[in-house]
């Protein structure tokens, strides 16, 4: 009986691999996240319900400490008190205003579990840490629009790319604070129609001579863009997922989509190298297709007035000037790529692969005869996470 409770042992705790859960006993578990962040968690039975109470973090909280909690815990539930509703109405009558920082330590392990891969998480993080120390002491239901401003200002034309992905993740710890009753009212870190009109132009990333917008607004345009009923938002959306040309989207037909392999094929002669190009479809492309399939006229996944026509090219542009958008519908390829160089490890032949380039000399390209179709599969689907992760967080 006494070998079912204290399995682990402060070197376990320290060293035992990840991801996973593990149990010490009497409801105490030790978890290992992904991106090996280990904390404590107590799961226990209340009211006919399994329940779940965080005790801390690992590297704060020692094996004793994280034992003498669910102890304290036990005993509550023996008195048949719910501990985890003692300790918020404790947190409710006792608790300082949370601040910015608390509460981004607190969400950041969090969102990593939707990440792909550590540099990420850890990316995360840092930039908060070394470029927006000022918020950190600062409760996060009294952040401002010149707190972002004060944090933005320094680095907004000397380090563009870095205060765009700054601007982003404030916003996105602070919508997460209004989701949690922490905050209220606008985001004072919003882009559109709030920090545009403060802060001064900056050149667009661009890439030959196509402006591209950079990849850490992207999902802020995607969340926009799906708040427009027209086929041309859809469009641009499935151009967006899948890092395609325009001429192959607005040329896209239904005898080219594989919906059991989920699996979109351009032929050679709709593709700039004149080589078929296999698209992998993640879940959000595909369900872009079910949107419109119930419009089909004819063969053109995206149809125009006519059903024997492509879809034109102008609509697009026709569409990005109305959200007030300087960039073109090709530049999303750039914001692909760069978010893939900075953001993920995908190896650059996987990236080039799903823009459809070439990579490598005659001799290379001889021996590579596969297109590492599920390899980019995976990058993806990480892209479409990426993408859609301010319309899930609006959601």
């Amino acid at each position: 009986m006494a070998r079912e409770v204290n399995k682990l042992t402060v070197r376990t705790v320290q060293t035992v691999p990840g991801p996973g859960r593990f149990g010490d006993g009497a409801g105490l578990y030790l978890v290992v996240d992904p991106t090996g962040a280990r904390r404590w968690i107590m799961i226990y039975r209340f009211g006919g319900k399994q329940r779940e109470m965080g005790l801390g973090s690992a590297t704060v909280v020692s094996l004793a400490d994280a034992r003498r909690r669910r102890d304290e815990a036990r005993r509550l539930l023996a008195d048949g008190i719910d501990p985890l509703d003692t300790r918020r109405k404790a947190s409710a009558k006792t608790a300082a205003p949370v601040t910015f920082g608390a509460f981004a330590d607190e969400l950041i392990p969090e969102l990593c579990k939707g990440f792909r891969n550590a540099k990420h998480a850890a990316q995360w993080s840092s930039t908060l840490k070394t470029y927006a120390p000022a918020l950190r002491a600062k409760p996060v239901a009294a952040i401002e629009t010149n707190d972002i401003i004060a944090v933005l200002s320094p680095i907004w034309t000397t380090k563009p790319e870095t205060a765009s992905r700054v601007r982003g993740r404030i916003e996105r710890v602070l919508d997460a604070a209004k989701a949690k009753n922490l905050r209220s009212g606008e985001n004072p870190a919003r882009w559109r129609s709030h920090l545009d009109q403060l802060l001064p132009k900056r050149q667009r990333l661009t890439r030959g001579h196509h402006a591209a917008l950079p990849y850490a607004d992207v999902p802020g345009f995607v969340s926009e863009l799906r708040t427009r009923e027209a086929v041309s938002a859809l469009a641009l959306e499935f151009l967006i997922l899948t890092a395609g040309r325009v001429s192959e989207i607005t040329g896209c037909r239904w005898s080219e989509i594989d919906r059991g392999a989920k699996v979109w094929t351009v032929p050679a002669e709709r593709m700039k190298a004149g080589r078929i190009h296999r698209v992998p479809l993640s879940a959000r492309a595909r369900a872009i297709l079910d949107t419109v399939e119930p419009l089909r006229r004819g063969e053109f996944v995206f149809p125009s007035f006519r059903a024997d026509r492509p879809f034109s090219n102008a609509a697009f542009d026709a569409l990005m000037t109305r959200m007030g958008v300087s960039t073109t519908p090709h530049g999303f390829r750039s914001s692909f790529r760069d978010w893939t160089g900075e953001e993920t490890t995908f190896p650059r032949e996987v990236a080039e692969a799903a823009l459809a380039h070439s990579v490598g000399d005659a001799t290379e390209l001889a021996y590579r005869r596969g297109d590492a179709l599920e390899k980019r599969r995976v990058l993806m689907d990480a892209w479409a996470d990426f993408v859609s992760s301010r319309a899930m967080v609006e959601a």
